[in-house]
């Protein structure tokens, strides 16, 4: 039988295990409310579970999840904005270039195979992607007719092929990043240069836009699943070379290397100001995001802060702001 330990059996563990001041209602009150495997085993490092921060006192614990919290809430409308944006422009663009049923796409536009011989090894890998790609529709189709999703019942009972907007409804922000990878390379620049991201020097063949949606996804779903983001412990992959640099050059500011979160701030910004989103709005967003850091600078020690937020935060911030 396993037994558990009060939150006050919990307190003296902190107390004399970890060597954390915690005593009283208040601490005892944000203890139950952000719970001690989600709140303080989640913030207790940076990183990785090796990088332990050196708390001395719990409300520096409850000061980093409570900045955490706040920056959820202050990403997760404008990456919602940005995912429905992108995918719009991306329909709008192909519906320029033909019918939008999937079948049609996927046999017109989804051939980025074909610029490699057959039996190559790169055509096999593309070949295989594109598969793939159609099954995890397929799949995304067949959950959401089982989860009597109306847009896509709508289509089976009349008997009538699912259109792209549809499919776009359905399926999540990878599969749409998978999407993108496999349309051929004039369909990539299309969308692209209706997106004005297109860069002959650093977006030469269209991929920028898939970088961009795979980048952005893992912040995505960490945001939406209320999982830890205040130290980019959500990134799974090494971005592209190309990306940061292509970041780099548009918004004028250096040091973009998506270690720190304020990096993924530059690059939401950059996406909602090709949106159109008003410069109001948006330094809006980056004066929030400043206000929320200087006040968790002002609650733990500054050099836990800067761990977290990387040594040239301020100057990013100010880059930030001039790029707007």
């Amino acid at each position: 039988m396993v037994r558990g330990k009060t939150t006050n059996g919990l307190m003296r563990h902190l107390r004399d295990t970890h060597n954390i001041s915690i005593s009283g209602s208040k601490n005892k009150k944000d203890l139950l409310n952000m719970g001690y495997y989600h709140g303080y085993k989640g913030y207790r490092f940076i990183g990785q579970s090796q990088n332990k921060i050196p708390f001395t006192n719990f409300d520096e614990v409850v000061a980093v999840h409570q900045f955490d919290t706040n920056l959820k809430t202050l990403l997760y409308p404008n990456i919602m904005l940005i995912e429905t944006a992108i995918k719009n422009y991306t329909l709008n663009t192909l519906i320029g270039l033909g019918p939008v049923d999937f079948e049609h796409v996927f046999s017109h536009l989804l051939n980025d195979y074909k610029k490699y011989s057959v039996g190559n090894s790169k055509y096999r890998d593309k070949m295989k992607k594109r598969l793939d790609l159609r099954d995890k529709i397929h799949e995304s189709i067949t959950y959401n007719y089982s989860d009597q999703k109306a847009v896509i019942q709508h289509f089976f009972h009349n008997n009538k092929p699912i259109p792209l907007w549809a499919i776009f409804e359905v399926i999540n922000l990878g599969v749409f990043g998978f999407f993108l990878q496999c349309l051929n390379q004039d369909t990539r620049i299309a969308i692209t240069e209706d997106l004005g991201m297109h860069s002959t020097s650093h977006n030469q063949n269209g991929r920028i836009l898939e970088d961009i949606i795979f980048l952005i996804k893992e912040l995505r779903n960490a945001v939406a699943h209320n999982s830890v983001v205040f130290d980019c412990r959500f990134k799974k992959t090494t971005p592209p070379a190309r990306l940061k640099e292509y970041i780099q050059s548009a918004t004028g500011i250096a040091n973009i290397m998506f270690d720190n979160i304020i990096d993924y701030l530059i690059i939401v910004i950059f996406l909602l100001k090709k949106l159109g989103i008003p410069k109001t709005d948006l330094k809006r967003i980056v004066r929030n995001f400043s206000t929320e850091s200087e006040k968790l600078r002002s609650e733990i020690p500054v050099s836990v802060h800067t761990s977290i937020m990387g040594s040239n935060l301020r100057n990013k911030i100010s880059s930030l702001m001039n790029f707007i």
